[in-house]
């Protein structure tokens, strides 16, 4: 018999955290950027307010949610294809917790299809992943700002002082809106870095039914 999960009892499983936790430390030691509790959290928690606010079922978004919590576990075992990684370890993991066999398909296409590496999104729960993901630029996810004169991508990351994805239903678009502060980072090295994910960003919102837009410093660029 099959369990109905929410996102609360997956965060709540100690296995699910400790894989996570490990996961981020194993980043740290490579010099990358968090991707630990709190940047899944995050993700979990605006895949589901991304797809509340376009009306789609709450059961969906809450999948979105599970997904965006559980996507990059597959760090756990390395960076390189850690999309594909983290949908087998996400099977194993919901298959313990007695999650429905269909939920767990659509869990797992979410998770093996969020990096922007010539994928598409498969489903409205995948493209709420994948928008939330991308989102989700910000001086917080930097672990040494010491390196941000060596590394692009800290250097990005540690500019953005402001990024929020909201949903403009009366011009049907998707936007995600960042404030850079200029003296730390460009926006062309914004661009240099993330334009595949903004792209892909904008696969998710038309999946969606939307169109996706990019507002740095009040400024539209895409």
């Amino acid at each position: 018999m099959s369990t109905i999960l929410t996102l609360d009892d997956i965060k709540r499983d100690e296995q699910i955290r400790a894989y996570i936790k490990r996961a981020d430390e194993n980043l740290a030691v490579v010099g990358y950027t968090e991707h630990g509790p709190r940047h899944c959290g995050l993700v979990a928690k605006v895949a589901r307010q991304t797809l509340l606010e376009l009306d789609v079922p709450e059961r969906e978004a809450e999948l979105s949610a599970i997904a965006g919590y559980l996507h990059d576990i597959g760090n756990v075992i390395n960076r390189i294809n850690h999309p594909y990684t983290g949908s087998v370890l996400a099977h194993t993991l919901l298959s313990d917790l007695k999650m429905d066999v269909d939920e767990i398909t659509t869990i797992v296409a979410a998770i093996g299809n969020h990096d922007d590496d010539g994928w598409e999104p498969v489903s409205r729960v995948s493209a709420g992943l994948i928008l939330a993901d991308k989102s989700d630029v910000h001086r917080s996810r930097v672990r040494n700002p010491m390196m941000i004169k060596f590394d692009i991508h800290d250097r990005v990351n540690y500019a953005v002082t402001k990024s929020y994805l909201k949903v403009d239903n009366e011009r049907k678009a998707i936007v995600l809106a960042l404030t850079i502060d200029p003296d730390i980072s460009s926006v062309m090295e914004y661009f240099e870095i993330f334009l595949s994910r903004m792209l892909y960003c904008k696969r998710a919102a038309n999946f969606l039914g939307r169109d996706f837009r990019l507002i740095v410093n009040d400024n539209t660029l895409l």
